[in-house]
């Protein structure tokens, strides 16, 4: 018996908590510095009824709504009331796994006849309950597996409860559209369509290896989940989920052009990537690289390395074969995302050169020694404390990135196709 809880809302709930005076007005999180940065974090239900959607720009959503409210985010407040909601739900169950800072999965086959004699019953006692105690609304979906359970939470909004039994699968869930099944993002939906595959229902009927073929190993999750064989466990709160990637993207302050441009940006999003890697004790083993170009048209593309690595430098010249491969340096890039993939620790085995193990390199080790003094400098002094000559040279605000506090995320409109990235 899996729940899955999700805030209603969330960023503007909690803003709307101080501000009651808002309450049923067009009011949106999100902070206007004049530049294309800004974005809508979260909207509420009175906003989302003008087609106000979250990401978009904040210009975008004035336009589709003039008389729009904008409140600047609080993101120590939305940890706060996550933290709350989640302390409610461990009253109920010890198995409460966030999938986000506004949602949780409650695995609550052992506890749920100290409280209530179904599911359905316990997801309107917690909503009854936060709603109440706190003032937030949350949605709930009540099934035998997490997938099924977080298409629930998304079926009906705001304030709902949606039980999915395992006999109501077919009538309830395999109609929807395949967009809504979980990491099915807009390019694996296109595919998916190109193939005939339009609905839930088709997806969990196609023939699996033609699944794989057109998707990979994500193709044959996508098959199962559709099909309901999702059996991954709900971990305690405590219980950290590996990281799967990391990766930093930026849209630049002005659009980069060339390969002197492109290698500044890139360097400084590899250097990134690279410092949370080796705070994790990690290293790489492919990369992947997203371009997006002034239309917000994007492309992403990837290499496996010759070895794995944590190395700044490494990761920049990856990259950088990766988009000198497949864009015209002469066009103009509004966006790049590096991310690191095919993580591994340290201690992994590692296929042999004929030529050497690269960390035999003495080149190699006063690089790895070099950057993690680097580290350590940032570490003591603040992560601008030392940057790339070419950084801080550059117009493309980046060292203005580098020391901005935590940076904004947009809560979720539906599911997170990067679960388990940092």
């Amino acid at each position: 018996m899996i729940l899955h809880c999700d805030c209603n809302s969330f960023y503007a709930s909690v803003e709307l908590l101080e501000h009651p005076e808002l309450q049923g007005r067009p009011v949106a999180v999100g902070r206007d510095d004049g530049s294309r940065h800004g974005v809508v974090l979260a909207k509420n239900e009175a906003a989302k009824k003008f087609g106000v959607k979250t990401a978009e720009t904040i210009w975008q959503a004035k336009r589709k709504c003039p008389d729009l409210i904008l409140l600047p985010p609080h993101h120590e407040k939305y940890r706060a009331m996550s933290a709350r909601i989640n302390r409610i739900y461990g009253e109920y169950t010890d198995l409460v796994e966030p999938f986000s800072v506004d949602e949780s999965w409650l695995d609550v086959t052992g506890s749920l006849h100290l409280f209530a004699s179904s599911g359905g019953e316990l997801a309107d006692l917690l909503r009854a309950r936060v709603k109440r105690e706190l003032g937030i609304t949350i949605s709930v979906g009540v099934s035998f597996n997490k997938v099924f359970a977080k298409l629930g939470s998304d079926y009906k909004k705001p304030d709902a409860t949606t039980l999915i039994p395992r006999e109501k699968v077919a009538e309830i869930l395999w109609p929807l559209p395949v967009e809504n099944m979980l990491f099915v993002g807009s390019a694996a939906a296109a595919r998916l369509r190109g193939m005939g595959i339009g609905t839930i229902g088709a997806l969990a009927a196609a023939d699996e290896q033609l699944l794989i073929e057109a998707l990979g190993k994500l193709g044959a999750t996508l098959h199962a989940y559709a099909a309901g064989q999702d059996d991954a466990p709900v971990r305690r709160q405590d219980e950290a989920e590996p990281v799967k990637s990391v990766g930093n993207g930026l849209t630049f302050r002005r659009n980069l052009v060339g390969p002197e441009d492109v290698r500044v940006g890139v360097g400084y999003l590899a250097d990134e990537v690279a410092a949370r890697l080796r705070r994790h004790g990690l290293k790489c083993t492919a990369l992947q690289v997203n371009i997006k170009d002034p239309a917000l048209k994007t492309i992403s593309r990837q290499k496996q390395l010759e070895t794995e690595t944590d190395l700044a430098r490494e990761l920049t010249e990856a990259a950088m074969a990766l988009v000198t491969a497949n864009w015209d340096l002469r066009q103009p890039i509004r966006a790049i995302t590096v991310t690191a993939l095919g993580l591994t620790d340290e201690a992994a085995p590692r296929q042999i050169s004929l030529f050497g193990e690269p960390g035999q390199d003495p080149r190699h080790r006063r690089r790895a020694r070099l950057e993690q003094t680097l580290d350590g400098l940032r570490d003591r002094f603040g992560p601008d404390a030392v940057a790339a000559a070419g950084v801080l040279g550059s117009d493309l605000g980046l060292m203005e990135n580098k020391a901005r506090a935590r940076p904004q995320r947009a809560e979720k409109d539906g599911p997170d196709p990067k679960a388990g990235q940092e």
